[in-house]
């Protein structure tokens, strides 16, 4: 009899990388939000982190919307993330302002 909890699924360890684009539509975007109230900054983080935990979880979860590029909505925020899959990672390309123009979209 094998000790130890028993998976029902097996958990593959999944690299994360984030383009330039990502880290500066990030960083524009929680220092909007702080600008409107202290601390808004950092629940658009926490509501971005659950979105990246959901791609993380399943990473095929969220449709193709373009081309190769996936989207998830961040909940409580007019978000999207737009990444792709990749051979041995997963990268987030953007952080995108649900408002601009779609023709913007990666």
């Amino acid at each position: 009899m094998a000790s130890g909890p028993r998976r029902s699924q097996q958990q593959l360890q999944v690299n994360l990388r984030y383009s330039i684009r990502a880290k500066v539509d990030i960083d524009i975007a929680m220092g909007w939000y702080e600008g409107q109230r202290k601390g808004l900054g950092l629940e658009f983080l926490n509501c971005l982190e659950g979105a990246i935990n959901l791609i993380l979880e399943n990473p095929k979860l969220f449709s193709i919307k373009y081309k190769r590029f996936r989207s998830a909505l961040i909940r409580r925020f007019p978000f999207s993330v737009f990444y792709t899959i990749e051979k041995s990672e997963i990268v987030v390309h953007a952080v995108f302002d649900n408002r601009q123009d779609p023709a913007k979209n990666p």
